[in-house]
């Protein structure tokens, strides 16, 4: 079976085991999306991301535009209309993570499980387990200056040679 990865969003401000809070969260399965791929803006509108949805809409209307302007084919067309359709599948995950996070429901927490059911079990218990031991959340280091690392490549020791 495969095993994908949820996340659990939360209203911001809201402590770990606060049960209230869980009746605004949302989980999120991270990966490619069928239906987005398949229904584009009405899946963006069926999750309430209007923002998204109006991107999207405008963004295969301005290639719809683009392509008839250029003078390709149909079939060129198509293929232009399935490559952004493949695009919107990739990325919807990380676009409701993003919009829920604008929205004051920040991602708290990430579980692997093999279906939604398993990682909503997973999500909740840990939530309310007011003993776990909240994990840092992830920093994002600077690239190192020039004086603290001076290798370049894959081979440091071969540098100072040139």
């Amino acid at each position: 079976m495969r095993m994908r990865t949820y996340t659990l969003h939360v209203p911001e401000g809201a402590a770990r085991g606060d049960a209230l809070a869980l009746d605004r969260a949302q989980i999120v399965r991270d990966g490619f999306c069928p239906r987005a791929f398949a229904f584009t803006v009405l899946w963006f509108a069926a999750h309430r991301l209007w923002l998204a949805a109006l991107l999207v809409l405008v963004g295969l209307v301005a290639l719809s535009v683009a392509g008839h302007a250029l003078g390709l084919p149909p079939g060129a067309g198509l293929l232009v209309t399935l490559l952004a359709g493949l695009l919107i599948g990739l990325e919807a995950s990380s676009l409701r993570r993003w919009t829920y996070g604008r929205r004051g429901l920040p991602a708290r927490d990430a579980v692997i499980a093999a279906t939604q059911e398993e990682a909503e079990m997973k999500l909740v218990a840990r939530w309310l387990d007011r003993d776990a031991i909240p994990r840092p959340a992830p920093t994002l280091r600077s690239a190192p200056r020039r004086d603290e690392d001076a290798a370049l490549g894959f081979f440091p020791a071969r540098e100072g040679l040139r």
